[in-house]
């Protein structure tokens, strides 16, 4: 059985009596989401699952796998109250349990990437081995989606706007695993182990858009790979397959400044991806150079963005404030150059130490305050705790982040664009959108970051802590 406790609007007490009412064999509590920095904030959403499991099915065995277990195996097992953490991908892991007399020792050590208790200790076995391209679609053969809600999914708004009425059928694929770069931020490798780019064989994935399209009538297609656009025998085969079909698919995927080029762009719309999220993270090239992230050139961002939109792809930009070597000079310009590209959409992050990432491991050792629960890693959360750079407090950038979010949001020339290439209903949506602040523990409460914007005006922004 799977359970998605969110799509189908279940609490952790409603998902305990499931279990007890199944009486499984085992529990995976799968701790993951829909980009990397997902797996550690539903951390605090898995710790009340499992003790409410434990309330009702003392007995149950409880395995726990995803990007924060991996990256965190001992630290989960002590203090989560699980019988195992699965290290890795964890399908070779969660076999091996499935094959072996739970209760007994000397089985479990024959499991591979598995941490366990014996006795009053935590122990671990060998590391599973990755799974190689060649074996992936006998390994990994794709979702079981009759035992998923699909009536429930809807797209995201903006990837939606032009039509904001029509959000259903939705669906999420991965055509592909793993990143071949080395961002500091980025945990995304954490259950891999290795840098390592593998893809689906193309026609094994047009064989499941075609059960997403034909059997549950999906229009709305997010491809989440972290590097879509990167290997051009991958994503242009695919796009070519999807082309020859007629599903006027609505389709979200990740790209980078660097990956991009005039010929792709062809196939990626005669496909029907609408949409390319941009990781721009900063547009100083020296801010980046700092976090390992693309050697591309500040013009060259404004290019690419242009080259995408005149293809009739729609451009998201993701930022990211308080990079180590981020000032408020600095954060300053990327705020206005980001306002300044023209983009449809935008996300605004803070730099934070997710675990498995060297962002994490820098932190550590220098001692540097990191959140003191899961919830502090949560962009949007109340208890959100960002790093702070070699020139700011992570209050500052906190508030910043939140400043800069409303203001780009709120920016007339953002509205008029956004007005003139969707109709009027989608700018009055983002306008009342915009309108909504969110409440912060640690923001600063004044910004000591000049910031000027006749627009906005952000002297009682920040809304204090309760």
């Amino acid at each position: 059985e799977l359970i998605d406790s969110v799509g189908e609007q279940l609490g952790y007490l409603d998902v305990a009596e499931l279990v007890r009412e199944m009486k499984p064999h085992l529990v995976a509590v799968v701790v993951y989401g829909q980009q990397p920095s997902a797996s550690t904030q539903n951390m605090h959403g898995a710790r009340l699952t499992i003790e409410a499991i434990r309330g009702v099915a003392p007995d149950v065995k409880i395995s726990i796998l995803g990007g924060h277990p991996s990256a965190l195996p001992l630290r989960t097992m002590e203090e989560e109250d699980v019988d195992f953490v699965c290290q890795g991908q964890g399908i070779l892991s969660l076999r091996g349990l499935l094959d072996v007399k739970m209760d007994q020792i000397d089985q479990i050590k024959q499991v591979p990437g598995l941490w366990y208790r014996d006795g009053n200790g935590v122990k671990s076995t060998a590391p599973a081995t990755i799974i190689e391209q060649p074996d992936l679609v006998q390994q990994l053969p794709g979702p079981a989606y009759d035992l998923l809600p699909m009536h429930r999914y809807r797209a995201h708004d903006w990837h939606c706007y032009g039509r904001l009425d029509d959000r259903l059928a939705y669906a999420s694929i991965y055509t592909s695993l793993g990143c071949p770069f080395n961002c500091s931020f980025c945990c995304i490798n954490a259950p891999f182990g290795t840098r390592q780019f593998r893809f689906w064989d193309p026609k094994f994935i047009i064989s499941i858009i075609d059960e997403l399209a034909t059997l549950y009538g999906v229009r709305h297609l997010k491809i989440a790979d972290e590097m879509f656009v990167l290997k051009e025998s991958h994503f242009i085969e695919l796009c070519r397959l999807i082309a020859e079909r007629d599903y006027d698919l609505n389709i979200w995927a990740y790209a980078r400044i660097d990956t991009i080029n005039e010929r792709n762009l062809y196939w990626l719309k005669r496909a029907g991806i609408n949409w390319l999220g941009l990781g721009i993270e900063s547009v100083s090239t020296a801010i980046r150079r700092d976090v390992i992230k693309g050697k591309f050139s500040e013009d060259r961002i404004y290019k690419v963005g242009g080259m995408i939109q005149d293809a009739g792809i729609h451009v998201a930009g993701n930022f990211i404030f308080g990079l180590p070597q981020d000032d408020p000079t600095s954060m300053r310009y990327n705020l206005e150059q980001a306002m300044g590209l023209r983009l449809d959409m935008a996300n605004f992050y803070t730099a934070m130490a997710y675990p498995g990432s060297r962002l994490y491991e820098t932190a550590q050792g220098q001692n540097t305050q990191l959140p003191d629960s899961w919830l502090g890693y949560s962009q949007h959360a109340f208890e959100c705790l960002p790093l702070p750079t070699d020139h700011l407090t992570a209050g500052q950038v906190l508030a910043f982040r939140d400043h800069s979010w409303q203001a780009f949001h709120s920016d007339p020339n953002y509205l008029n664009h956004m007005k003139n290439k969707f109709g009027e209903a989608d700018a009055n949506h983002i306008i009342k959108m915009s309108q909504y602040r969110l409440p912060r523990k640690y923001a600063e409460k004044k910004l000591n970051v000049p910031l000027r914007f006749d627009h906005f005006n952000s002297d009682d922004y920040i809304i204090p802590a309760e």
